[in-house]
């Protein structure tokens, strides 16, 4: 219990050294700019370009690096609504993807929310049913 504690802790710091909460970097939700969503030890990085997004894990993985944690690249991926260009960080390419599970919800780069509706069917339907 006392690791996603010290993980949370750690992130927070990073996140903030990072500067990521000045930043103008990130989505337009709800008039709010949102640049970053964290659960347990998963860390998602938003923007509205691919310079905002470079820029931001930059400095994330910089500030990491400075309290003793490293960017795991295997478990890096990029997923772009538009064309992108191969990254590379630290010689290694970072994986783009056009979809990928947050917190159990398929997250596709065109918004196809199809899976999503599939898994609640079944619900609905038990739900529908007359007791």
């Amino acid at each position: 219990m006392l690791s996603p504690c010290l993980f949370n802790l750690y992130a927070e710091y990073i996140m903030k050294n990072a500067g990521l909460e000045e930043t103008q970097a990130g989505i337009k939700i709800a008039r709010r700019n949102i640049n970053n969503l964290r659960y347990a030890d998963d860390t998602t990085l938003m923007a509205e370009s691919e310079e905002e997004l470079k820029s931001l894990l930059m400095k994330v993985k910089v500030e990491s690096e400075k309290v003793g944690l490293k960017l795991n690249i295997q478990k890096t991926k990029i997923m772009a609504s538009c064309p992108t260009t191969s990254w590379e960080i630290d010689g290694e390419t970072v994986e783009t993807v056009s979809d990928f599970i947050f917190l159990g919800s398929k997250i596709t780069a065109d918004g196809d929310c199809s899976h999503e509706i599939k898994m609640l069917t079944p619900w609905k339907e038990s739900y529908d049913q007359p007791r």
